[in-house]
C-alpha cells in the first residue's frame, strides 16, 4: 500500500507528464518538504524550474538529485546544459564528462545501450562541436561531430558538419567523400546534396555544383536554398558561397 507521500508523488508525476507543470510543482514541492530523499521529485522539479526560466532553482534541484543518486544520467545532462547556458562552461564540462564516463563504463542508471540517453549525449557533443567551430578549433570540432554522429545515427546534420570541418581544414577531397558516403546511404537527403554543391562550386566545379542543386529541385521544386544557390551560380561571375 502506498504512503501518502508516494501517492502525492504519483499524482505530481502524472500531472508533469500531461504538461500541467503548475499543479505538478505544487504537489512535488509537498513531497520534498516531507521527504528530502525523493530523487524523482527533485529531478522533476528541476525540469519544471528550467521550463519556467528559474535557472538558480533548477540547478539546485538537479544538484540535489545527483547528491541522492550520482548515477542519474538525465540530471547530469540537464545540469551540464544549464551551466553552459549561463556561461559556466568549466562546471558544465566537468558534470558532462563525469556522466559520459559513467555511460562508457556501463554504470549509468539507465544503461549504456539506452538510445534515449545516446541521443541526449549526441546533442551535447554536437553543441560542444559548434562551440569549438566558433573559435576555429577544427580538430576538437571534428572529434565532437564524429562522436555526435556515432552516438545517434539519425543525427545526419552532424555528418554534414564533419564534411564542413574537413573543408575548413583544406581537405576538400575528404569533405566531398564524406558527403558522397552520406548520400549513398540517404540519396534524398537534400541538405547533404546542397552542401556538396557548395563545395563543388567553391573548387570551381560549377557544372557539378549546379547538377547537385538541380537534382534537389527535381525532388523539391520549392527548396529555397537549392534555388538560391543555383540562381547565384548562374547570375554571378564571381561569387563565394558558404554553408
Amino acid at each position: 500500500m502506498m504512503t501518502n507521500t508516494e501517492e502525492i508523488l504519483k499524482r505530481g508525476r502524472d500531472l508533469f507528464n500531461r504538461g500541467d507543470y503548475k499543479n505538478s510543482e505544487q504537489l512535488l514541492s509537498e513531497v520534498v518538504n516531507v521527504d528530502r530523499k525523493s530523487t524523482e521529485a527533485f529531478f522533476l522539479l528541476g525540469n519544471i524550474y528550467h521550463l519556467k526560466g528559474e535557472i538558480g532553482k533548477a540547478i539546485k534541484a538537479f544538484n540535489k538529485t545527483l547528491e541522492l543518486d550520482p548515477a542519474h544520467t538525465d540530471a547530469s545532462i540537464s545540469l551540464s546544459v544549464l551551466y553552459n547556458d549561463i556561461g559556466k562552461y568549466e562546471e558544465g564540462k566537468k558534470v558532462f564528462e563525469k556522466a559520459n564516463e559513467r555511460i562508457k563504463g556501463g554504470m549509468g542508471s539507465m544503461g549504456i545501450n539506452d538510445q534515449h540517453i545516446n541521443k541526449k549525449f549526441s546533442l551535447k557533443h554536437y553543441e560542444i562541436a559548434d562551440l569549438y567551430m566558433s573559435y576555429n578549433r577544427f580538430d576538437e570540432a571534428l572529434f565532437e561531430f564524429n562522436k555526435a554522429a556515432s552516438l545517434d545515427p539519425e543525427n545526419l546534420e552532424a555528418r554534414i558538419k564533419v564534411s564542413k570541418v574537413y573543408a575548413k581544414k583544406g581537405f576538400v577531397s575528404k569533405a566531398i567523400e564524406e558527403l558522397k558516403k552520406l548520400l549513398n546511404e540517404f540519396p534524398n537527403f537534400s541538405d547533404a546534396r546542397i552542401a556538396l554543391g557548395v563545395i563543388y562550386y567553391g573548387t570551381g566545379k560549377t557544372v557539378e555544383a549546379q547538377t547537385e542543386w538541380e537534382r534537389v529541385l527535381g525532388k523539391d521544386p520549392k527548396n529555397p536554398d537549392a534555388g538560391m544557390y543555383l540562381n547565384l551560380s548562374r547570375t554571378a561571375t564571381e561569387t563565394t558561397l558558404t554553408i
